[in-house]
């Protein structure tokens, strides 16, 4: 595996991981995921994140370093923005193979090199504003970015070369298409990165937007010409697309997303999905784009994105042993854990006995800043009046949906 130089002394050493395992050991990724990991050289040698050894990650990454060349021996710094184990799981036996390097990391971070390595020995922290010189023009500066996604997450900033290594944010899931870079990318590859980086953020960086934008915030008078995440594309073209990005998704739970619907539904005998044809005939009444999932059959990952962009949402579940359908509870417990708030909702569902699946709709759609309609529910299998009022109240929420102006979109890359 080469190196690939990103600037002067600069240099990416990641690997392109394609794997049955789950991220984070929730969710799929069928498209892999990048580990990006960076060499700077002054007189002195950095490496920037890590990776954790993952399908061969940890020999691409030295297999790469020799490509510049350097020695890992002569590694003088390893710096651990985020100390999440996709980053750092290699740490350990770095150390070993570089004894000499120290290791530099937030307060929060040298906790967990420490928790996670039992490393204490020639470990520095840093602090936002605090430098390091490697020579030859070569000067990092750091700053704290906590809870963007955990506590002890910072950014290192290469002031020569204006090339900012964001860690976590401005990442995506996905593999790289035949080159790292985003002014590299064909115009064909484009919707793939933004689906995929749509799904990381609502997976992995929702719950903690607003730290995100406070983030991008502080950074804002910084001149940044390269960002370098630890996943994802390398944006050296045009970098400031990837922050505003960031900054509509951050915003879909501050306010209404876009005009769109999601539907998600289950069904345990056919009741509850009878209700679906007259659902999705009132939304197609108005026009309005939608995305329709299954549960339990299609992955909550793929579901959280589409939830997360779209400012309408219908929730259709039966009720289960006097209470939610389990996968559809599971998912509203998501949606809540990951704070996706501000939306347009219909819940309509099938009950036997009792209506327990509403019960807890109430209940975990609270503090949600949800603008629920009437709910739809009803014995066993719905009439053709009530299916007349699905479809009726699908309209009206399609209706309200399309009032809701368009986020400002990005600019082409």
């Amino acid at each position: 595996m080469q190196a690939v130089k990103i600037a002067d002394g600069i240099y990416w050493i990641g690997a392109n991981i394609h794997t049955e395992d789950l991220f984070e050991g929730i969710w799929p990724i069928p498209k892999g995921v990048a580990l990006n990991s960076y060499i700077v050289k002054g007189d002195k040698i950095a490496i920037i994140e890590l990776v954790r050894e993952w399908a061969g990650a940890h020999h691409i990454l030295l297999e790469s370093m020799k490509s510049i060349p350097v020695d890992v021996k002569d590694i003088d710094y390893i710096i651990l923005n985020h100390l999440e184990p996709d980053h750092t799981g290699f740490t350990y036996m770095l150390h070993k193979l570089a004894p000499n390097a120290e290791i530099i990391a937030t307060p929060k971070g040298a906790e967990l090199v420490d928790g996670f390595y039992e490393i204490k020995n020639n470990v520095k922290t840093v602090k936002t504003g605090d430098t390091l010189d490697l020579g030859r023009g070569k000067e990092f500066m750091f700053a704290e970015i906590p809870n963007v996604h955990w506590p002890e997450t910072m950014v290192t900033y290469e002031k020569s070369t204006k090339t900012l290594f964001s860690s976590d944010a401005f990442g995506a899931y996905g593999v790289h298409k035949g080159s790292i870079f985003d002014d590299e990318t064909p115009d064909d590859h484009k919707p793939y990165w933004e689906e995929e980086m749509l799904r990381y953020y609502a997976n992995i960086v929702a719950m903690f937007s607003t730290s995100v934008l406070k983030a991008i915030d502080a950074l804002k008078d910084i001149e940044i010409k390269t960002i370098a995440p630890s996943h994802g594309l390398v944006w050296r073209g045009k970098p400031e697309v990837v922050v505003k990005k960031y900054i509509r998704y951050a915003n879909y739970n501050q306010d209404y997303a876009e005009p769109e619907i999601c539907v998600v539904w289950g069904s345990m005998y056919g009741n509850t999905g009878a209700m679906l044809s007259s659902i999705l005939k009132g939304i197609a009444s108005e026009n309005v784009p939608v995305k329709i999932y299954r549960v339990p059959n299609d992955d909550p990952s793929f579901i959280l994105g589409d939830v997360y962009k779209s400012a309408g949402l219908i929730i259709g579940t039966p009720t289960y042993e006097y209470e939610m359908f389990p996968p559809m509870k599971y998912l509203l417990d998501l949606l809540k854990k990951k704070r996706m708030r501000f939306k347009k909702v219909l819940f309509f569902g099938s009950y036997g006995w009792s209506g327990g699946a509403q019960k807890d709709f109430d209940e975990l759609s609270n503090n949600m800043k949800w603008d629920i309609l009437e709910p739809v529910v009803f014995r066993g299998y719905p009439t053709s009046e009530i299916q007349k009022k699905g479809e009726d109240l699908a309209a009206e929420l399609a209706r309200q949906v399309k009032e809701i102006p368009t986020k400002i979109k990005d600019e082409d890359y």
